[in-house]
């Protein structure tokens, strides 16, 4: 994976708590890894049973990676999009069962992310972020909340 600033995998142990609220089984779910980056989300998505998996980069070097990699492991499952998170939901048409949200924190992309989300949405999808504070938004209603030092990590339903 290339070194980018602002790229931060997400951690072992926060996956597994992540995939422990989800559960360890996404058989038949259509995921969604808007912000895809090292691709651990969508590739433990996949390796998890999930149908389909969306991983959404716009860093042409990551999306190269991502090739490689969705390569190694033979993850059919996995389509993978070059594009920005915006972009993509403004010309996407699909729903998603999950929803992987990790954008750069300087960004501040989640409150527009979010907003632009909801049609994304298939009926009792759930929506994970990882933020540098947590998500407090009327629109959604909050499954689980935990923090791994400087990161916040919430599951989401929209209300």
């Amino acid at each position: 994976m290339p070194s980018r600033p602002g790229l931060r995998p997400t951690p072992d142990r926060v996956r597994e708590t992540l995939f422990n609220w989800l559960g360890q089984r996404l058989e038949g779910l259509a995921c969604l890894d808007l912000f895809a980056g090292s691709g651990a989300l969508g590739f433990e998505a996949a390796s998890r049973g999930a149908a389909r998996v969306v991983m959404v980069e716009q860093d042409r070097s990551v999306v190269l990676s991502l090739k490689e990699t969705k390569a190694v492991l033979g993850a059919a499952q996995v389509e993978l999009v070059q594009d920005d998170a915006f972009g993509y939901l403004q010309r996407a048409t699909d729903q998603f069962d999950v929803v992987f949200l990790d954008p750069p924190f300087g960004q501040n992309a989640l409150p527009g992310v979010l907003e632009r989300l909801a049609g994304r949405l298939a009926p009792a999808a759930r929506v994970y972020v990882e933020s540098a504070r947590p998500v407090e938004d009327v629109a959604w209603r909050e499954l689980k909340r935990a923090r791994a030092g400087q990161v916040s990590y919430q599951l989401l339903e929209r209300r």
